[in-house]
């Protein structure tokens, strides 16, 4: 079976000028683009009704699951939220929590026009099976830490279980599931295991995500402890050497974003976590400046506290200009990609976060018409500037439509809250 999505409008990069579109959709693939509307007969068809058909967006960096914390701990500076309210909570994680609170993570991702994301926690095998459930796509990562000097890979319970999760999810589902390896900072592993993990996943074409000068105080610890940056040391022990996702980035040098851009580095802006924690403003503009492929996050919600690249997007656009005091320091045709193709690119995904013939079918639907994106003079301001997650019509992922109009076709939505708000309550009392 084809679906048909007629009358959609395309932004400009897709090369399709103003007007509206027809998208024919088979075998999870765009399979055309014409204005010419294509026989309907044994096609499912969506009318657009002249409403903005992009790519859908991708959330770099998040750990699902923290949808068990959101507004727990607040307004604490990230090592004091760390070390007196996360690390103790999530000791009490197991397999059943983190399954309703990834469920709960995907239904609002999806809600949002997010259609993949890259995620860095635990039980993580958890979070592959919700995945495959609810139709999304992701790249999922066990995090890894070391702090005992005889902490090696031979022998260590987390690399195991982060190999394990390689061997029962890589690609799964025609790849809808892809599994990165994760070492979670600089400060919470030792040299010699960064190095071991970083021969490791270079040695077997895995893919690498990393935490990285997310605070000042990390930053500069590191140099204190090793003589160099956590970008520095990661470079020198080989944790770059495979393609790699390196979240936040906020205190990076000139040195260090010339090490991201030499070694093909994705770089994930997180700023609303990074503003709630205080933790400050990534470099934008040097990044991009220099090559770097720069793309959104979310984070966990315990520090944002919403799963909405749109809102990411829409804070990085303001943001930057209002730092630097130039209102050209960002523009609205330039935001859109980072939240899709370039997201793509960082998790591997080639044929993904783009409208074009042969791409996969990974698609969102803006509503134009909603009263605060009216009038519509520019289909990228309305994105960058006035859009929000309820303008979402439709997300769709590999040609199958998974949120549509206010509905899930995967999530039963009234049982997803009932057993959001026993897990909650059981996990709190």
């Amino acid at each position: 079976m084809k679906t048909i999505i007629k009358n959609a409008t395309l932004l400009p990069e897709t090369g399709y000028d103003s007007g509206n579109w027809h998208v024919t959709i088979e075998n999870k693939r765009i399979a055309s683009i014409t204005r010419e509307l294509p026989d309907l007969t044994r096609a499912d068809v969506v009318d657009a009704k002249g409403n903005l058909l992009i790519p859908g967006f991708y959330n770099a960096h998040c750990h699902a699951a923290m949808t068990l914390f959101r507004g727990y701990g607040e307004d604490l500076p990230l090592q004091r939220w760390l070390e007196e309210r996360i690390f103790p909570a999530e000791d009490r994680l197991n397999y059943e929590n983190v399954t309703v609170a990834t469920r709960l993570a995907i239904a609002e991702m999806l809600k949002g026009g997010i259609v993949s994301f890259s995620d860095m926690y635990m039980f993580e095998d958890a979070v592959a099976e919700v995945v495959l459930e609810t139709g999304m796509k992701a790249n999922l990562s066990r995090a890894l830490v070391s702090f005992s000097p005889d902490a090696n890979i031979a022998t260590d319970s987390r690399f195991a279980e982060a190999k394990r999760l390689v061997e029962q999810y890589q690609d799964a589902d025609d790849g809808r599931v892809k599994v990165d390896f994760s070492l979670h900072a600089e400060y919470t592993n030792l040299p010699h295991y960064i190095a071991q993990v970083g021969e490791y996943t270079a040695a077997n074409y895995l893919r690498m995500h990393l935490h990285v000068s997310e605070t000042e105080k990390e930053h500069n610890e590191c140099i204190a402890r090793h003589k160099k940056t956590p970008t520095q040391l990661f470079y020198d022990l080989g944790a770059l050497d495979t393609p790699t996702l390196a979240a936040h980035c906020v205190w990076v040098s000139d040195e260090d974003i010339a090490i991201l851009a030499e070694k093909g580095v994705s770089v994930v802006h997180n700023p609303v976590s990074n503003l709630k924690l205080g933790s400050g403003v990534m470099p934008l503009g040097k990044l991009l400046k220099a090559g770097v492929n720069v793309c959104f996050g979310t984070d966990g919600v315990a520090s944002n506290n919403r799963l909405d690249i749109l809102r990411e997007m829409q804070t990085a656009a303001i943001l930057h200009k209002g730092i630097l005091l130039d209102p050209t320091a960002t523009t609205a045709s330039q935001m859109p990609r980072l939240a899709t193709r370039n997201g793509a690119l960082a998790q591997g995904r080639e044929d993904c976060g783009e409208i074009r013939i042969g791409a996969r079918a990974d698609l969102v639907l803006i509503d134009r018409t909603s009263l605060h994106n009216m009038p519509c003079f520019d289909d990228y301001a309305m994105l960058c500037y006035s859009a929000e997650r309820s303008d979402v019509l439709l997300t769709m992922v590999d040609g199958r439509i998974l949120y549509q109009n206010g509905t899930y076709t995967l999530i039963d939505e009234e049982r997803l809250r009932f057993d959001a708000q026993k897990t909650f309550a059981h996990y709190f009392d």
